[in-house]
């Protein structure tokens, strides 16, 4: 079943973002947790993954090729 298991190429890091632009957003609504890089000029999020555990937080840094430096209390 190679078709439900592969693996991806990490995404080619464009030199925009660093460590710091990560940004975790939750709406007050609904609850969904979303982690992507915040834009400077404009504040929104860029590349955005809905998280449901710490895992997709640690697999969001991975394809990336980022270091997760400070950990907060909750998901992230």
């Amino acid at each position: 079943m190679g078709l439900f298991h592969r693996h991806r190429a990490p995404l080619p890091q464009d030199g925009e973002f660093t460590e710091k632009d990560v940004a975790v957003e939750s709406s007050i609504c609904t609850g969904e947790t979303l982690i992507g890089f915040r834009k400077k000029d404009s504040g929104r999020l860029q590349q955005a993954v809905v998280v449901h555990s710490e895992k997709d937080i640690v697999r969001f840094y991975r394809r990336h090729h980022l270091r997760r430096t400070v950990k907060r209390g909750g998901l992230v």
